[in-house]
């Protein structure tokens, strides 16, 4: 959960590796450094914090004229936050720096063996064993030298090294951890992921695990590690570099929340017609969604509880048995796989690491896979059988705003594709395919309004330590991401029950300073859900809820509400996910954190 980026070329600028290395922020930010060639010299960098402090460390350094760099701003895995621990690191002859993604899991053999050969280590890093290894194999060619040390590293890993004796040329590999590569006439250059290259290139290889790149100025070669010479597929990318700045809006956060209805435009485009809905890309397996006895859903975090209202929404419309997992679970359960099953992973980057191990084991067993994914070329996406893509685009803020209303959108499309496969096309599954076409234009409704009805709500709330959401059917998903969101980016201790679940223990938590947040629409459960409401009632806690639009009878029980559109049952979670999101934001404000960047929290979890 590190950000690398690298360039070599012609004339460059250090602020320009810097201004790549700022763009991969949000994949961590606890320690940040630099590696550069110059006069024939290594020159490094490193600093403890956000990126702003090594900047603040190279001063007018940062104008110099670079041939060659390498950047990484850190997330900790291995060893405390500090500038020792801080990338690039070095081997003992210092020339060689190298820069690492991932975990390597044999560090501890490889670092004895290592010492007993004399190699002396500064760092508490898992990856410093990287920078010795190819020390070891080092013979004039730093391809070489890689490649034999790529064969004893055990875990996952992306890196990129240079090396004073070949100052003209950058090598990286990737196994398990995203790394992007591209070049044009005047360079070639190298990230964990497209936003730092789009100033330069869009057509990009996403390099495959077990491939070797060798960048040079203007030019990319890549091998695999036993040096066999392979090709891979240019990318062209379409999103803008604008698309990766705050556009005006004092976070990332609340600028992706507010491209909410422009990104549900982009999810449905090419999938609905005439009440119907069409996914191309499941075309390739249709006959098995037609046959298919067992769906087996996998995700973390967010993308888990978008899971949630597809398991839910495909049970009640394809009349299907879907069984959830959280991938780190599911890796490692004993289930039994065959040709009949389908396994749909969920993964915002494409390269979450226990859910691309958990499709791996399935799909050994027999499983045809599913991704639906935000990144194109991520390694989940390359290793399905069928991916749905999000369309998204680039999403900075570490807490999933559009791309979890993007998940739900495409999910429900895809559940009603399948039910629709299975023959259960009826007017009920064709109103609600309808209502999400028109989802856009009530998003931008919701949008006009929503933002100063949660910073007032907010006001109200934001100085509790503990909060309580409750949900009943499809309550209960937005209920465990509206926690989410509040405990991620403002830290208060917030936790989410079935409201069901109430006197089975969480109520025994509840009095006058610790408030719910009860999710009751205007549904099949509403009754319910009331019920629950007036018990935490009568233990003095104050409830907000979040319900339809003109219920009264929610209004006369509560102390707060938020009131949405009308909707079909399942689309609640779907319009409830703006209220719930901006009110996290603005308790996160109040509270004077940043909630783009929320402590110990990285975009992309590529580690177990």
């Amino acid at each position: 959960m590190c950000g690398i980026v690298g360039i070599v070329g012609r004339e460059f600028y250090l602020e320009q590796l810097m201004k790549g290395l700022k763009k991969l922020e949000y994949r961590g930010y606890d320690s940040s450094g630099v590696a550069y060639v110059e006069n024939g010299e290594l020159i490094i960098r490193k600093a403890v914090g956000r990126i702003a402090a090594l900047e603040e460390k190279l001063g007018k350094e940062n104008k110099n004229k670079i041939p060659i760099g390498i950047a990484h701003t850190r997330w900790a895995t291995h060893g405390i936050p500090s500038d020792v621990n801080a990338h690039p690191h070095i081997d003992c002859s210092g020339k060689l720096a190298v820069v690492h993604n991932g975990i390597i899991e044999n560090h501890t053999e490889l670092k004895a063996r290592l010492q007993r050969k004399g190699h002396v280590f500064k760092s508490d890093t898992d990856t410093e064993v990287i920078a010795h290894l190819i020390e070891e194999h080092f013979n004039g060619s730093l391809l070489d030298a890689v490649r034999h040390a790529l064969v004893d590293l055990e875990g996952a890993y992306a890196i990129a090294v240079v090396h004073v004796d070949v100052p003209d040329r950058i090598v990286a590999a990737r196994k398990g951890s995203p790394l992007v590569v591209g070049a044009n006439g005047d360079g070639a250059y190298l990230a964990s992921d497209v936003t730092p290259l789009l100033h330069y290139i869009r057509d990009v290889y996403f390099i495959e695990d077990g491939d070797v790149a060798l960048l040079s100025a203007g030019e990319v070669k890549i091998f695999r590690t036993d040096g066999t010479r392979v090709s891979r597929p240019l990318t062209h990318i379409n999103w803008t570099e604008d698309a990766a700045e705050k556009g005006g809006y004092p976070h990332f956060m609340l600028k992706e929340i507010f491209e909410e209805p422009q990104v549900i435009r982009n999810a449905i485009t090419g999938r609905v017609k005439n009440g119907k809905t069409i996914i191309a890309e499941l075309e390739s397996i249709a006959d098995k969604l037609k046959t298919t006895r067992n769906v087996q859903v996998v995700a973390c975090g967010t993308s888990y509880h978008a899971g949630l209202v597809f398991k839910r929404f495909l049970e009640e419309y394809a009349a299907l048995n879907v069984e959830i997992d959280v991938a780190s679970e599911f890796r490692y359960r004993k289930i039994k796989f065959d040709e009949d099953t389908i396994v749909v992973a969920i993964s915002q980057s494409g390269e979450t690491a226990d859910t691309l191990e958990g499709i791996r084991i399935a799909k050994a067993r027999g499983a045809t896979i599913i991704a639906v994914t935000n990144v194109v070329g991520s390694t989940i996406s390359r290793e399905s059988h069928a991916v749905v893509y999000l369309n998204a685009g680039p999403e900075i803020g570490v807490a999933a705003t559009k791309t979890y209303v993007s998940q739900l959108t495409v999910l429900l499309l895809i559940a009603s594709y399948i039910a629709q496969l299975r023959g259960f096309g009826d007017k009920k599954l064709m109103q609600i395919v309808n209502e999400i076409e028109g989802m856009p234009t009530i998003f931008e409704s919701i949008l006009a309004t929503s933002n100063d009805l949660t910073r007032e709500l907010a006001k109200e709330y934001f100085d509790y330590i503990h909060f309580m959401y409750i949900g009943r059917g499809y309550g209960y998903p937005s209920a465990l991401e509206g926690a989410l969101k509040l405990k991620e980016i403002s830290y208060i201790h917030a936790s989410a029950y079935q409201a069901g679940e109430l006197k089975h223990g969480p109520i025994a938590l509840l009095d006058r300073k610790f408030p719910v947040f009860a999710i009751v629409p205007d549904d099949s459960l509403k009754t319910k859900t009331l019920s629950n409401i007036m018990e935490t009632r009568a233990r003095d806690a104050k409830v907000v809820a979040i319900c339809t639009e003109g219920d009264q009878a929610v209004a006369r029980i509560v102390n707060s509400r938020i009131e949405v559109p009308k909707v079909s049952e399942p689309l609640y979670p779907l319009v409830m996910s703006p209220y719930l999101q901006l009110f996290a934001y603005h308790v996160a404000v109040m509270r004077g954190h940043d909630p783009d960047k929320p402590r110990n929290l990285a975009k992309s979890v590529t580690v177990e």
